[in-house]
């Protein structure tokens, strides 16, 4: 097991909207950080992209349960995120699987997560859950 990637994890799985200036030990200055839905380039706008993210919802974690190193500074972490959103669910717990996919030298200078965007957020929307929900059925 990659002590980077668990020593990252377990720094990560700390970070809450009062201690994003921690992001600044974990990343680059130049780090490129995407998801399905966003793409950030830098230190600066991912600090941002993460003060947004922890403003809009009530709760919000990640639990580590998988550290794959596949080469000298590159490896995988397999988690599950688990938020709520008083707009989403009823404000009801939302748990979504994903992995991230990191390179790194002294710190991550690449992130990309991979995860349903549908699960983590279509799939609550009042109009389009019950949309895609149906067509998960008819597809089924």
């Amino acid at each position: 097991m990659s002590t980077f990637l668990q020593d990252f994890a377990e720094r990560f799985a700390a970070l809450n909207k009062d201690n994003l200036n921690l992001l600044g030990e974990l990343y680059s200055d130049d780090v490129l950080f995407r998801d399905p839905l966003h793409e950030v380039h830098g230190l600066t706008a991912v600090r941002r992209y993460f003060a947004e993210l922890y403003a809009n919802v009530e709760a919000l974690r990640f639990e580590f349960h998988g550290f794959d190193q596949v080469a000298d500074g590159e490896g995988y972490l397999r988690w599950t995120m688990r938020y709520r959103h008083p707009r989403l669910r009823g404000g009801e717990e939302i748990a979504v699987e994903g992995c991230s996919h990191l390179l790194w030298r002294d710190r991550v200078y690449q992130h990309r997560d991979y995860f349903d965007a549908g699960a983590l957020l279509y799939e609550h929307l009042p109009v389009l859950g019950s949309v895609i929900a149906w067509l998960k059925r008819r597809l089924a």
